[in-house]
């Protein structure tokens, strides 16, 4: 194997490659450590990278398995983490200067797991200004005049430019999915309070969610697989049985999929180009899609979506705008005062529709459709790095806490990447990497 390119392979085939002797952990993170060097000057996908600290947990790893001593899923394997996410051993700044410096003692749940299953873990990835709007410093990959998306822009951008095969990061609106669209990788939202949020900045309770980023599905379901955890410490988080995401993912799906185009009232705003690119999907899915329209109106979701996020980003960083609201940016203080101004009933109203919105979505994903398939944002990433894009295609899937997932199917007519979000039933998070997967293999048929 050329070593030179070894930043290249997936992360199913670096940790089978590290436990067949292939080639070794500390190998894999020399070679991602050099594309670091190589690109990261024009993307700046890194808040915090210790190389050395990086490659003597790679020189453990290898240790440990010349040792013949069992090791785990994703041993040696390097994984990039958003600056939101606590580790014991790097700073966690959470992308503003009123945590310069901050340390924590402890690692976040997902970190604790990452570690068990034998991961590296490489570093932590820009966020923007706590995980809201406020961009950082990072830029796309395919173009550094382009915007990355947010809040999760170091995940996407590292795992698109091949720095690392898996990043962590998260979504309390489209901080996962927008950003893997902007950039071409998969992005999952998966259900919400399958993986234990314990140890990551909150924001919303109701809303917040761990975000993974991959180049690959399989490389997803992995990251899944062994992120998937019951943690008493996130009060969202209920014990499960241990699902096989890997082989679900895998497997023939029993009738080609069914798939519900929603555009909603957004469509008009979608790009030109996006348009054509989905009507060209649509064509070539024929019999297996049809167009839905949802029952409740977008206009109304985002209302709710903004007067429970608004209300709990509020109660969340109270102590910042207490102590140091002169050093957030202007749209988060704005944020934060919209928050303080909701009224309870609008609050708690908002709350009670997320079971309804469930149910007419339970509803639909069991009588007919697979997965709800509409854009990932309104078109390929913007120009500019003063905005980090429009998360509105997102907040619905959001706030209901269903899967969704970023496909990198499509590319606009400035050459970027553009991507398609599939949506499924709660808990169905397998099923959805399934007809991911059978979207993916009957397109590449097709062409």
């Amino acid at each position: 194997m050329d070593l030179r390119a070894l930043h290249r392979v997936s992360a199913v085939e670096a940790a089978r490659g590290i436990r067949e002797g292939v080639f070794t952990s500390l190998e894999l993170v020399q070679a991602c450590l050099a594309r670091v060097r190589e690109v990261d000057g024009a993307v700046q996908a890194w808040a915090f990278l210790d190389a050395e600290h990086a490659l003597d947990q790679a020189r453990a790893a290898d240790e440990l398995r010349m040792s013949g001593q069992p090791v785990g899923a994703l041993h040696g394997v390097p994984v990039g983490i958003k600056d939101i996410i606590d580790t014991a051993d790097m700073p966690t700044e959470n992308g503003s200067v009123l945590h310069a410096g901050r340390t924590p003692s402890r690692d976040a749940s997902v970190v604790s797991l990452l570690r068990a299953a034998g991961a590296v873990i490489m570093g932590k990835t820009v966020t923007t200004e706590f995980a809201t709007r406020t961009p950082g410093k990072t830029r796309n990959p395919h173009d550094p005049a382009h915007t990355p998306g947010g809040s999760s822009s170091g995940s996407a951008a590292a795992v698109a430019a091949s720095m690392v095969p898996l990043a962590l990061g998260s979504q309390t609106t489209g901080s996962t999915i927008r950003p893997a669209s902007y950039c071409g990788v998969y992005g999952l939202k998966p259900t919400h309070g399958l993986i234990p949020r314990h140890g990551m900045f909150r924001l919303s309770r109701t809303l917040d969610h761990v975000g993974l980023f991959a180049r690959t599905i399989e490389d997803i379901a992995l990251l899944l697989e062994e992120l998937a955890a019951h943690d008493e410490r996130d009060p969202d988080s209920r014990p499960r049985a241990r699902t096989p995401y890997r082989a679900v993912a895998a497997g023939e799906p029993p009738l080609a999929p069914m798939f519900a185009f929603v555009k909603s009232s957004l469509w008009d705003r979608v790009d030109a180009d996006a348009r054509e690119a989905f009507a060209e999907l649509v064509a070539d899915l024929g019999d297996r899609v049809e167009e839905v329209e949802l029952v409740t109106p977008t206009d109304e979701v985002l209302a709710w979506q903004r007067a429970i996020g608004g209300a709990e980003i509020a109660i969340n960083l109270g102590r910042e705008w207490d102590k140091g609201r002169d050093k957030l940016s202007p749209a988060l203080r704005a944020r934060i005062e919209h928050g303080r101004e909701v009224r309870a009933m609008d609050y708690l109203r908002a709350l009670g529709r997320i079971p309804e919105l469930n149910l007419s979505l339970t509803e639909m994903f069991e009588q007919r459709y697979d997965a709800i398939l509409t854009p990932a944002a309104f078109g390929t990433a913007p120009k500019g790095l003063e905005s980090t894009g429009d998360p509105a295609f997102c907040a619905l899937w959001t706030l209901c806490g269903v899967p969704a997932l970023s496909v990198p199917l499509m590319q606009g007519a400035n050459g970027l990447p553009l991507g398609v979000q599939l949506v499924g039933a709660r808990h169905r998070d397998g099923q959805l990497l399934r007809t991911a997967c059978w979207l993916v293999a009957h397109l590449s048929s097709d062409r």
